[in-house]
């Protein structure tokens, strides 16, 4: 049960420690108080999917090291090879299309959890569930990065107006969970399901996971505005909670995971 319920208290706790930044940074006007708060903005909402998604089922209770790890390196590496990737495609090709940016952003985000099933495959390839996790935690990762670059953006182009990086830390914060962390889940889903039996059948699943993330990613990104981002986020949660669902029964079914 505390496992089960912790994302409350991850979200109680962040939110807390998020306005009492927000507050002494309004009251004294101190610029190094910034990074701190756009970095509890940034982390709180996403951290607190983390835990939620970490406590849907009992059979995959993934360790700190391995879920902060995801986090971390998944996010900074796949905002690297995703920033380097469509730098060069777009001094080649000229104007990068959305459908190139939701393709190179979801392949970038896969690396983390490829090296963990390539380089530590006896402790990852028996659970299905702990592969959505740690593509949920990397997906995070990489929104939090990204969360940060357009506050401080924001805050800069405002000429520091705090109002502004704390709308934009609020917009992509709250919506962060529907986007690149249910993408990232759901391709590690499929990629999971092929690890645990590679078969050609769960490869094209695999495939078929992946263009459905970046299928979802460009249409966010691509068309934009309210009803796109309500039918999006709608889509994508219900996919990975449907994913964490499945891959609780299938799990079970796993002598290594019992």
């Amino acid at each position: 049960m505390v496992r089960r319920w912790a994302w409350v208290g991850t979200f109680v706790v962040g939110a807390v420690l998020y306005l009492l930044v927000l507050a002494v940074l309004t009251d004294t006007s101190n610029p190094n108080l910034f990074p701190t708060m756009i970095l509890l903005g940034a982390l709180v909402v996403p951290l607190t999917f983390v835990t939620f998604a970490a406590g849907r089922g009992g059979q995959w209770l993934i360790d700190g090291p391995t879920l902060s790890g995801s986090l971390v390196f998944g996010g900074v590496i796949g905002v690297v090879v995703a920033g380097l990737l469509e730098y060069d495609a777009m001094r080649r090709l000229g104007a990068l299309p959305m459908l190139g940016v939701g393709m190179i952003e979801e392949a970038a985000k896969l690396i983390v959890p490829i090296a963990l099933v390539l380089f530590f495959g006896h402790r990852y390839r028996h659970s299905i569930g702990t592969g959505i996790v740690i593509g949920v935690a990397v997906g995070t990762g990489f929104a939090v990065l990204e969360t940060m670059g357009y506050a401080f953006v924001a805050l800069l182009k405002s000429g520091g107006n705090v109002g502004a990086a704390e709308e934009t830390l609020f917009v992509r914060g709250l919506l962060s969970p529907a986007g690149h962390a249910a993408w990232t889940g759901l391709t590690c889903w499929g990629l999971w399901r092929f690890v645990v039996e590679p078969t050609g059948k769960r490869f094209l699943a695999f495939l078929g996971l992946y263009a459905v993330a970046v299928a979802l990613h460009t249409t966010w990104d691509g068309i934009g505005g309210l009803i796109t981002y309500v039918v999006v986020a709608a889509i994508s949660i219900g996919l990975l909670l449907f994913g964490l669902s499945r891959a609780r029964r299938d799990d079970s079914r796993e002598p290594a995971a019992a």
